[in-house]
């Protein structure tokens, strides 16, 4: 932090995911977590008393915050973001932005007039074997990139089909890498659409291909990216990458025979592991103290809006939702 000083940031919505923010925001010594803010009150004092801090109404939150994490179902984030751009309050707003690019673009123009911190939470652009990738993509000819994230249903409510709460990550993944639009999309789901795949040809020739699901029985966070060079994996989970390179082919005999050998060569470069919501949510504190532009803008929560409306009309209808426990709107 430039100056020493403590951050005072507030949670709104403790569900799932909003728990966690509360959690690393506690943990962090250049914030003070002022207080948190659910409609459910038992469970915003819960949340509270684990880490030490209150149970807030959202006005009275916004009044003693500097920054706050938005953290309710996706319908509900451009008035809770534009509540806090109105009591004068940088905002960290989980992913989608927004399920409306127009409020996303008012709240842009908000966030630039009233000069406001807005950062979308696009997470895994803070894995640790995302970021190794900055290291190791300028010298490669990159080909074509493939991303699966797939696993069961989980237990937590969720509004957002697969493209917009899985998918979602890896395509912004991929704009992030790649400084390029996409030409061409053509997508395809399973009736209900709780598995999808969708390939896209980016302006620089690059293909991508990304499949997300909600029934498959193994858990996979997982991309390849195919160069010319060299095939390099990614495991979003375990944070490692593997680079595999194939060695120049040659010709044995054996017992009076010849034959074709081949081998491998696969690098592992270390990876220094860490929480990426750690590593995201105190970048968004350094924006706020800085003053300084966030990692994942507004504006980079828009393009990846676009690419999945783009995605989802391809497939034809709404992607089914699937509903549980666990994280609540204002």
């Amino acid at each position: 932090m430039s100056d020493g000083r403590q951050v005072n940031v507030g949670v709104i919505g403790v569900g799932s995911m909003g728990s966690h923010h509360a959690r690393v925001y506690a943990g962090l010594p250049e914030v003070n977590l002022v207080g948190v803010a659910d409609t459910d009150w038992e469970r915003a004092s819960e949340v509270a008393s684990k880490h030490d801090t209150r149970a807030l109404n959202r006005t009275t939150l916004f009044q003693a915050a500097e920054a706050v994490s938005v953290v309710v179902p996706t319908q509900y984030h451009a008035p809770v973001v534009r509540e806090a751009f109105e009591t004068d309050t940088h905002v960290l707003v989980e992913k989608p932005f927004v399920d409306d690019a127009e409020a996303g673009r008012e709240l842009l123009a908000l966030a630039e007039e009233q000069d406001l911190r807005l950062q979308v939470g696009h997470i895994e652009r803070f894995n640790p074997a995302v970021t190794a990738l900055d290291d190791i993509l300028p010298e490669m000819d990159v080909l074509a990139v493939d991303a699966r994230r797939l696993g069961p249903p989980v237990d937590r409510e969720n509004t957002d089909g697969v493209v917009d709460d899985l998918m979602i990550h890896d395509l912004d993944v991929l704009l992030s890498l790649f400084d390029t639009e996409v030409a061409t999309i053509d997508a395809a789901g399973v009736p209900g659409q709780p598995h999808v795949t969708a390939m896209l040809q980016l302006d620089n020739g690059v293909l991508g291909t990304l499949t997300a699901s909600r029934i498959t029985h193994r858990k996979v966070r997982k991309l390849a990216i195919t160069g010319r060079e060299c095939l390099v994996t990614v495991d979003y989970t375990t944070q490692s990458v593997e680079i595999h390179r194939h060695s120049l082919p040659n010709y044995v005999e054996a017992d009076g025979e010849v034959r074709y050998r081949s081998e491998s060569v696969v690098e592992r470069p270390q990876i220094t592991s860490g929480e990426p919501l750690q590593r995201e949510l105190a970048s968004f504190i350094a924006a706020v103290t800085a003053g300084t532009t966030p990692a994942v803008t507004g504006h980079d929560g828009l393009r990846v809006l676009d690419l999945t409306r783009r995605i989802t009309d391809e497939l034809g209808t709404p992607t089914a939702a699937v509903t549980g426990t666990g994280v609540r709107g204002p």
